[in-house]
């Protein structure tokens, strides 16, 4: 089999103001480096847009039409400090959804070993009526409802190596017993949450905060000590991964000092705990990163790994 994988033009008309760090260049970054002849076995899929029933797996009907309402005509618009909407915003935050959800129903049907969402804006700050840190929808969380409620699937494992702790993720999951949360990032940090003592509704919550300065060894020690014993113990039907690389030491937004081959081990033992309970079945969707370089060779280095341990 191989790796899918999800992009979408509507990504990059989700514009944001000159200067703001989540800008369109971060895919088209990810799509020349993924462009190359190394990952010409790609199996390129367009992003769907999302039905409005996706997005009602984890937000109102009245915060869902509060965005919708909220995209201008032209130019642009806060939300809050960080998060802005242009006209293009809607659809790429479908497409960004869309692309989850499909990927989601291609690795159960085996149609591909795994999956790579190229989208945005991400998703793992939204929470369940607030949009914020440049997130409009919990992308991670619905797909992993939907793999939940449309699927019938028992157990699944939402994994988020993001820099910034995902508070959305973990708003959205929180009261979900049939998904395990794990993330690690920075702390202290924006947004100021993920703190160890914060275990979800049913223990199904598991923060892995980092000092500054931490480099790849300490977040190793960190996953092998504590996550991915802890995802094993849980054994997922399913992983999805909220795929962010704004932990490696280039990036402007943080300190942490992470490097291409930590971004490559973390996905092999994702792939590892897969293969062990789950099929080999991972979804992927990209959340932050904002060094373009620094990005674009992450997200290469994620993604050879999927495609290897998927054939």
């Amino acid at each position: 089999m191989t790796t899918a994988l999800y992009m979408h033009d509507d990504g990059k008309a989700h514009v944001t103001p000159p200067g703001h760090p989540e800008r369109v260049e971060r895919l088209e970054a990810i799509e020349t480096v993924l462009s190359e002849s190394r990952f010409e076995a790609l199996d390129r899929r367009d992003a769907p847009l999302a039905d409005r029933a996706e997005l009602l797996r984890c937000h109102s009907e009245s915060y869902i039409a509060r965005i919708e309402a909220a995209i201008p005509n032209d130019g642009y618009r806060a939300l809050d400090a960080d998060t802005h909407v242009s006209p293009g915003s809607w659809a790429a935050a479908l497409r960004a959804v869309g692309a989850a959800g499909a990927a989601v129903d291609a690795v159960i049907a085996g149609e591909v070993a795994n999956a790579f969402c190229a989208t945005r804006p991400p998703g793992h700050h939204a929470e369940t009526a607030k949009p914020m840190g440049f997130c409009l929808f919990g992308t991670a969380a619905i797909a992993a409802k939907r793999a939940l409620d449309h699927h019938g699937l028992e157990r699944v494992a939402v994994v988020d190596f993001d820099v910034h702790h995902g508070n959305g993720t973990q708003d959205l999951l929180w009261n979900e017993a049939r998904t395990f949360f794990v993330g690690s990032h920075q702390m202290p940090l924006w947004p100021g949450t993920g703190d160890k003592n914060e275990t979800g509704a049913h223990g199904n919550v598991m923060n892995l905060p980092l000092p500054p300065n931490t480099a790849g060894s300490g977040f190793r020690r960190a996953w092998e000590a504590h996550g991915l014993p802890t995802l094993d113990a849980f054994k997922p039907e399913l992983v999805v991964i909220s795929a962010g690389f704004d932990a490696h030491e280039d990036d402007p937004l943080a300190q942490l000092r992470l490097r291409e081959a930590d971004f490559a081990w973390i996905t092999e033992a994702l792939c590892d705990l897969a293969d062990a309970h789950a099929d080999g079945r991972i979804v992927s969707t990209l959340e932050g990163g904002y060094d373009l370089n620094a990005l674009a060779a992450s997200s290469a280095t994620h993604v050879e790994v999927l495609m290897r341990r998927g054939q």
